[in-house]
């Protein structure tokens, strides 16, 4: 359909609505009523502009926050009001509202000398996230007052006059219908198919995603695509198709595939203020192709990314100001020499035990039901001293941080590193600790395994989290004595990725311990997942976060094309819950988390949330909340297994 025949068509049906001598005043000269008319083309800036011709533009004249007057749908997302004068007639006169200044209709249109208020006046929304009609991300919306009704043919006409005069639209609007346009858009959807108008529902808000700002920050670095079992530098920006479990320290991250925020690689760029986006077709992107193999600067922002061409200069410049100026020391407290059940440490015990095993036993002083926790004990940082002392490999280690050739050939560090770890799994346990160790293991029933988990001085604090730094292991009844575990556990200290991880923040390797927490292993369970005491996501106000898997998929190290279970856990029961995203490993309708899990995930996150920001001394305008790894065990049961500070 033309756009002549298009206006012509549309002329009667906007004449009783809009255009009626009967319903508006008769126009003087300037065709402003009884005030001077103000035409589009002559405004001020810092009123309104006629035409928008790029995104940078609407950026211009966009308002995005909380000041949305009576328009409550509207806050916190980026949007332009605008108003169409004589939309049927041959020539419209269009209006793009400086909404950072003015953002009610009326008093704008009594400024610029409108005197009908029934003609079409409305809001364009961007929304970065989803997918357009031409399958890019960012899709603009078009709406109007809650209560106006506007046919199909009547939006045609409407999107056409904007387009014209707002060129970026193309392939990229959507129609919103609010709440007075719903009864009649369900009556005409055909039209709106036949016609080709895309409409987006504010059920489709988490829906057709094509961009997720995992991490907002900003990085410079080499723009490489990255084949999973590759191994990228510090100063590269990759670009892969699907996350790897475990990755060395980037200088940021785009992936093809939907990520989730609390996988182990995303707490990495989180704490290391690295920029991080799920990227729909990234690989595809005339945004993205010309850069690649180039040193770029990537910016990843709630209302999008942005990517250009840097220089060296600038590259070396970021990561200067990025690391540390001055050496980190972590405490290391080695009084303590025993082995302690759980239920014995307290909060301040981080130091001489690991911060995972002090908020393990935290979370045991809370009154949640018997098991809600598990049980266990805590291997002290002494006993990881002595071993190495004992086999003489801090010698080892001094060689190590004394030779620059290794530590500046990433190749030739590895390999060390390797040696390293080989040296402390063949070492030799001190025969006291050995002994301990074996009582120890004998006070778990005959036929358990045991889940011996990394806990040490530098992971899992406030600001730096250390996610998938360090390996767990899980010793079987039939590997003999438990020192083979606790020793790989100790080697784990030593990964290459947990090496470069300290080595840029300047943390004293030397000075790294490592505590082992001991409980039984959970086999057989029905769901895992992670969830947070805050929206940490989509920033809604009121929710707890959660993501769960089924089965043992672990959310924290997916497997590439797992699909998890999303959820906004409303803070109080009355605001109930909201699916984000269903799991794929489910029956379409079904979920993972049943509403008896759901209630007590609120009452525990709650608990837990209060509990922990006063022990970290949180401040009342400091962003705070934490994050919780928990299973559903086979038999129903939910059980909770580590806790931690989110790093904002």
């Amino acid at each position: 359909m033309n756009y002549i025949f298009q206006l012509v068509l549309t002329l009667g049906l906007f004449v009783l609505t809009a255009d009626s001598p009967a319903q508006r005043p008769s126009r003087g000269p300037g065709g402003g009523g009884t005030g001077k008319r103000v035409m589009p083309e002559d405004l001020k800036f810092e009123d309104g502009v006629a035409t928008i011709p790029d995104r940078a533009a609407f950026e211009k004249i966009s308002y995005q926050g909380s000041d949305v007057k009576r328009d409550r749908y509207l806050a916190g997302v980026e949007f332009v009001k605008f108003i169409v004068d004589e939309p049927g007639s041959e020539k419209p006169i269009l209006y793009f509202m400086n909404t950072k200044n003015h953002r009610a209709h009326p008093p704008y249109m009594g400024m610029v000398g409108i005197q009908d208020h029934g003609i079409p006046r409305g809001a364009l929304t961007y929304l970065p996230r989803l997918k357009a009609p031409n399958g890019e991300a960012g899709l603009y919306t078009i709406d109007f007052q809650p209560y106006d009704s506007y046919s199909c043919e009547q939006i045609q006409t409407i999107l056409t006059i904007l387009t014209a005069k707002m060129p970026i639209l193309k392939g990229r609007v959507a129609f919103h219908p609010l709440s007075g346009n719903l009864d009649l858009y369900e009556r005409e959807k055909g039209k709106y198919v036949a016609a080709g108008i895309a409409v987006h529902l504010d059920s489709d808000l988490y829906r057709n995603i094509a961009y997720l700002p995992l991490n907002e920050a900003e990085s410079f670095g080499l723009l490489r695509v990255m084949k999973n079992d590759g191994r990228p530098s510090p100063r590269d920006i990759v670009i892969y198709q699907t996350l790897p479990n475990q990755m060395p320290r980037v200088a940021g991250v785009i992936t093809e595939v939907r990520q989730t925020p609390l996988s182990h690689v995303n707490l990495r760029a989180v704490q290391d203020k690295i920029p991080n986006a799920y990227i729909d077709s990234a690989l595809k992107s005339d945004r993205i192709k010309p850069f690649l193999g180039k040193l770029v600067n990537l910016k990843v922002t709630a209302q999008g990314f942005k990517l250009r061409e840097a220089t060296k200069a600038e590259v070396d410049q970021h990561f200067a100001d990025l690391r540390p100026a001055k050496n980190q020391k972590p405490v290391r407290d080695l009084r303590e020499t025993k082995i302690l059940p759980l239920k014995e440490l307290k909060f301040e015990s981080s130091s001489s035990y690991g911060v995972k095993a002090a908020n393990l036993a935290t979370l045991q002083s809370l009154p949640f039901p018997k098991g809600t926790v598990p049980a266990g004990f805590a291997v002290p940082f002494h006993f990881y001293h002595e071993f190495m002392r004992h086999n003489g490999l801090y010698l080892k280690v001094d060689e190590l941080l004394g030779a620059p050739a290794f530590l500046n050939d990433r190749e030739v560090l590895d390999s060390k590193l390797n040696q390293l770890r080989k040296q402390i799994t063949s070492g030799d346990m001190p025969v006291g600790l050995a002994a301990e160790l074996g009582e120890i293991q004998n006070r778990f029933a005959k036929g358990v395994s045991i889940r011996c988990r990394t806990s040490t001085n530098n992971e899992d604090l406030p600001g730096f989290s250390g996610a998938g730094l360090y390996d767990s292991f899980t010793h079987k009844p039939d590997e003999g004595h438990l020192t083979k575990s606790i020793k790989q556990v100790f080697a784990s200290l030593w990964n290459f990725r947990a090496f470069e991880e300290r080595e840029f923040y300047r943390i004293d390797h030397k000075l790294a311990a490592m505590g082992v927490v001991l409980h039984p292993n959970q086999k057989g369970e029905l769901a895992n997942g992670v969830a947070v005491s805050d929206d940490i996501l989509y920033e809604t106000k009121g929710n707890y976060y959660l993501n769960t898997q089924v089965g043992e998929d672990l959310v924290t190290n997916p497997d590439k094309l797992s699909s998890p279970e999303e959820i906004l856990l409303g803070w109080w029961e009355r605001d109930g819950h909201q699916f984000v995203r269903r799991s794929a490993a489910v029956a379409d309708g079904k979920q993972v988390l049943s509403d008896k899990h759901l209630a007590e995930l609120r009452n525990h996150l709650g608990r837990i949330h209060s509990r922990f920001g006063k022990l970290y001394r949180i401040g009342q305008d400091e962003p705070f909340a934490m994050e919780i790894e928990f299973k559903i065990k086979k038999d129903g049961k939910l059980q909770i297994k580590q806790a931690r500070p989110w790093v904002f």
